[in-house]
């Protein structure tokens, strides 16, 4: 057999295997894990399909880190006025003009761009472009658990570092934790602290890594913080990819966009997992928002001062949090937080969930001024009252890896 006819039957191996392993991989996003938590009845079928439980009317639900100020005013029109365009596959070229603004508002190439319905799938691809059994995933403990979810499929090493003592990564723990590691997973600001790992521990990081490793730097809250991000070491040519989202901080949780930014090596890698064509909706919403300069600064402040308002009740009544640069945060309850999410949901408000290495601590994602009144006026009552001995059952727990998305 001649040399191409080997490189071409290895290449088309390689292709199924990876095709296979998509087509049977997991993809989960906040909103899964966040109702994973919520108690579903015995007969319900094993499947995450459905992401969101029936809730009460009234309820408080600040429990996904999803953003209650939804789109921006410009991309509800925008999404108007396309919808009737939906009958052709983005005639109008909707995700290149997406990419085309990213792109000139970063000082990227827009072959650095891949854009995504959300930054769940690049981040599952990545993982499983980059890990193996022989290749494992770092991640900081506590952190958004996706990551750790696709390196299980990929059947990959997995190291967990605790974070530092003020909440931000441990790098050089992570660094060292794994010396075969494929990436090492930087969360920034972190899902669920909150919390800032500065530049310059990302840049020592990605100088001092295993060869051979990537960066996956998730920068879904960036926008929320004062934190700089790290794409122009995207444009370096860095060995690192950087996820963004619109879910958070524009509002578009439901709607759907996001991106994988790096070299177009690294970010060709990914390809043999999918990458559908974006909805127009979500692209045209997504390139007005980043059109809008008032958009984000004006939503920061609106959630800093939600946030801050309440960690000043807390701090009032003695109650421990971490400071958090987010629109998330966690608080220390002193009993299993279990038992306190299933008292808060009893009131009508649902809280987010906990991790394993801190099973008394429950993370509140910032919604509007009138949610966190509730929730203050509930969780003082929780917090008045003896513990109680019901608990929630989080379904994933026992899994060697995630439900059906």
């Amino acid at each position: 057999m001649s040399l191409s006819k080997i490189s071409s039957s290895v290449s088309r191996r390689s292709f199924m295997r990876l095709a296979g392993v998509a087509a049977s991989m997991p993809i989960l996003t906040e909103a899964h894990f966040a109702y994973a938590a919520l108690q579903q009845p015995a007969s319900a079928p094993a499947t995450a399909r459905r992401v969101r439980p029936a809730t009460p009317p009234g309820a408080v639900l600040i429990n996904a880190n999803e953003n209650p100020l939804g789109p921006s005013k410009a991309a509800c029109e925008a999404i108007a006025a396309i919808a009737h365009k939906g009958g052709r596959y983005d005639i109008d070229g909707e995700t290149d003009k997406l990419t085309k603004t990213f792109a000139e508002q970063n000082g990227l190439k827009e072959n650095y761009i891949a854009v995504y319905a959300g930054s769940s799938e690049p981040l599952h691809f990545t993982v499983l472009a980059f890990t193996s059994p022989s290749r494992g995933f770092v991640t900081a403990d506590p952190s958004y658990e996706a990551g750790m979810r696709a390196a299980m499929v990929a059947r990959a090493k997995v190291s967990k570092v605790p974070l530092r003592p003020d909440y931000s990564h441990d790098v050089k723990a992570m660094v060292a934790a794994d010396p075969n590691a494929g990436v090492i997973y930087i969360c920034n600001p972190n899902n669920p602290t909150g919390t800032l790992t500065t530049k310059d521990d990302i840049a020592w990081a990605l100088a001092n890594k295993p060869a051979g490793a990537i960066l996956l730097v998730d920068e879904a809250y960036i926008h929320l913080s004062d934190a700089p991000n790290v794409l122009d070491m995207v444009a370096a040519d860095k060995d690192l990819i950087v996820l963004r989202t619109f879910s958070k901080v524009y509002g578009m949780a439901g709607i759907r966009c996001g991106f994988a930014v790096g070299r177009p090596d690294l970010l060709a890698k990914l390809q043999p997992f999918g990458q559908n064509a974006m909805p127009i909706t979500g692209s045209a919403a997504a390139n007005v928002s980043l059109l809008d300069p008032e958009l984000v600064p004006t939503r920061k402040k609106i959630i800093a001062d939600t946030r801050n308002q309440t960690f000043a009740f807390l701090t009032a009544n003695g109650y421990k949090f971490i400071p958090s640069h987010s629109n998330c945060f966690m608080i220390d309850t002193g009993r299993n937080g279990q038992q306190v999410i299933a008292a808060m949901r009893a009131k009508n408000v649902f809280i987010g969930r906990t991790w394993p290495i801190w099973p008394n601590t429950v993370r509140i994602t910032v919604g509007t001024p009138e949610e966190m009144a509730k929730f203050q006026t509930a969780f003082k009552q929780v917090m008045d009252a003896p513990p109680t001995s019901a608990a929630l059952h989080d379904p994933f727990a026992d899994l060697a890896f995630p439900l059906l998305s």
